[in-house]
């Protein structure tokens, strides 16, 4: 019987867990719509504003992690620490917090990823900066080639090194949020309408 991930140190966590990418996946829209859905039923009584498809896998065309990222707003000036529970409740391990941002994975096991794995950022809305970045890779599709060209010569780099992989892409996803957010100025300032715009 092996360690609990609890139990392990960083390094023997990105040992189980190496950055391995894959060819772009139709089932990673179908597994973003059915946590969404997940998502949207446990948090029902939750002031959320909106949930969100980011990450890599919400690019299309592109090789990334098989790991669909999810981000949930939170109306601002709620108790994100009280929703937060609720996510763990259901199933969800809290990676790390900070003021205003909790992230959570869901899929990681002691024997290594099961089939559908997930992170979860919980923050307040507006801290969204990845849809941005995402609508941008989405309409210029030399730009998100170029990204996909970066993450895997990264990938052969960093495979046990989250930490540095992430880092080595922060200036490109800086460069590019910055030009998406004077292209799509506001555009999603607050949610468009209601909870779960």
């Amino acid at each position: 019987m092996g360690k609990e991930l609890s139990e392990m140190s960083l390094e023997e966590l990105w040992e189980l867990f190496p950055i391995i990418l894959v060819a772009p996946n139709d089932k990673w829209h179908v597994f973003y719509d059915e946590m969404e859905s997940f998502l949207k039923t446990i948090l029902s009584e939750c002031p959320i504003e909106r949930i969100s498809h980011i990450g890599s896998t919400a690019i299309t065309g592109i090789w990334a992690k098989n790991i669909v990222d999810v981000l949930i707003e939170a109306s601002e000036g709620s108790d994100i620490w009280g929703t937060a529970k609720v996510i763990e409740k259901n199933g969800f391990l809290r990676m790390s917090a900070e003021m205003g941002r909790v992230s959570f994975n869901r899929g990681y096991t002691k024997d290594g990823f099961a089939d559908k794995v997930f992170h979860v950022h919980l923050r307040y809305v507006g801290d969204n900066d990845e849809l941005y970045f995402r609508d941008y890779l989405n309409e210029h599709t030399q730009i998100a080639k170029e990204y996909e060209a970066m993450k895997l010569e990264l990938w052969n780099l960093f495979e046990h090194d989250r930490d540095a992989y992430t880092d080595a892409k922060t200036g490109f996803v800086r460069k590019w949020t910055s030009e998406a957010k004077k292209l799509y100025a506001g555009k999603y300032k607050k949610a468009r309408s209601g909870a779960f715009g």
